[in-house]
């Protein structure tokens, strides 16, 4: 195998057993910053050796226990080891001794212990919501800093700081490598689901740059839903969050036309649905419903998104059980955006009329006062109702208000269509 193609084995390598790797030796170091640097210390030896002496046939085995190797080094020359010993446990001490050709890996549950460990660490509150997106992508999704900040659209710069800072409040703050137990258990998996699915939305729909998606955050957020699933498998709202982002990614092909161009939900090509994904989201709600409970937001979500997936064209849309389903997760979540989206289902189920008296009461919510959609729902009621000047200045407004260009194209094309009639 030729030195390329070696490493490109190794960054495939990389993806798939960084996130163990790390949760591993966090477990056993109780610091993520140096389980981060031990395993970039390992990736390191292996970019070096492994072309000559060629690819191990478990590789996440010897990068861990070169990490490992690599930690006892560490503890050694601050004379910390005795103290560390107590931290790291017997299995680091006995394995001072061995080849790594015989060094056993942890077993099934020790690794998914280790993961959901690391996942609740990496979303913890302590971090602001940008460092969390940041060092779960990192630490959780492989993702270097360049990409990150391409994915995202910021400086490089400010990605590394984000997340160098965020290793830091981890560490001064003493945050425990544990999965939270009783009453905060729901807190925190709420935050981490939130963070999952933030990523996901911007994969989704790009808040700003000349792309309309970004696919590769769906698929980075997918995965991260998919690893929690295993993880928690008796958490429905995990099982809804993951259903919902099936079904959703299932539109992803159908979401743009030819040129790249926005392709909105009531215009898509429902044979280009990836009928695998909405599948897999269907089975993801259904457990989530057999876990019992009351609904939550992202089940509730999920459900509306199965309505549109169950459907065999737009025209066959179940509009009212869609309006019923936002009035339940309005009751859950007193969001604006719940709010907007929610006079839509009422717009398609009892008309524009009833939709646009929803949309004029929040007119004046101040979170809503840059959200671009807002005008532009507002203007497409309008033009449903035969008010174009008025569509018109809604469409117009809303294209000033988004940072995407391909979204401002499509408003302004809206909004060129009513200076015609």
């Amino acid at each position: 195998m030729s030195i390329p193609e070696t490493h490109r084995v190794i960054d495939a390598v990389w993806k798939i057993e960084s996130a163990r790797l790390i949760a591993g030796l966090a477990r056993m170091v109780r610091d993520v910053s140096l389980a981060e640097e031990l395993a970039q210390d390992a990736l390191v030896v292996a970019l070096e050796r492994w072309p000559e002496s060629g690819i191990p046939d478990n590789p996440g085995a010897w990068l861990m226990a070169t990490a490992k190797h690599r930690a006892i080094d560490l503890f050694r020359r601050n004379k910390l080891l005795d103290r560390k010993h107590a931290e790291l446990g017997r299995e680091l001490k006995t394995q001072q001794d061995l080849a790594m050709a015989n060094f056993d890996i942890p077993g099934d549950h020790q690794i998914s212990d280790d993961l959901l460990r690391l996942v609740f660490v990496s979303c913890h509150p302590v971090l602001s919501t940008e460092a969390r997106v940041a060092l779960t992508l990192r630490l959780l999704g492989g993702l270097t800093t360049r990409e990150i900040a391409r994915a995202f659209l910021v400086p490089e710069p400010t990605v590394a700081q984000r997340i160098v800072r965020a290793k830091r409040t981890l560490t001064e703050a003493r945050v425990p490598f544990e999965v939270p137990r009783g009453p905060d258990l729901a807190a925190r998996l709420s935050s981490v689901l939130k963070v999952i699915y933030l990523i996901f939305n911007e994969g989704y729909s790009a808040t700003a740059g000349d792309d309309w998606m970004r696919p590769a955050l769906c698929e980075d957020a997918l995965r991260l839903g998919r690893v929690l699933a295993e993880l928690a498998p008796q958490e429905p709202e995990v099982h809804g969050l993951v259903a919902l982002m099936e079904i959703q990614a299932s539109r992803l092909h159908a979401r743009a036309g030819p040129r790249g161009e926005p392709v909105l939900l009531l215009d898509q090509d429902r044979s280009r649905w990836d009928q695998l994904l909405i599948r897999r989201g269907l089975a993801a709600l259904e457990r989530a419903e057999q876990l019992g409970g009351a609904l939550g937001p992202f089940t509730l979500q999920a459900s509306i998104a199965a309505c549109h997936a169950r459907a065999r064209n737009a025209a066959e849309t179940d509009w009212h059980r869609i309006a019923a389903l936002y009035d339940a997760l309005a009751q859950l979540t007193a969001s604006p955006v719940v709010e907007l989206n929610r006079a839509v289902a009422v717009a398609m189920a009892f008309g524009p009329v009833a939709g646009l008296e929803l949309i004029d009461t929040l007119t004046s919510e101040p979170s809503l006062k840059t959200y671009h959609l807002l005008p532009s729902v507002r203007g497409d009621f309008l033009f449903k109702l035969g008010r174009f000047t008025e569509a018109r200045a809604e469409f117009e407004r809303a294209a000033t208000q988004t940072q995407n260009a391909r979204e401002r194209e499509l408003l302004l094309d809206r909004a060129a269509v009513c200076a015609r009639k």
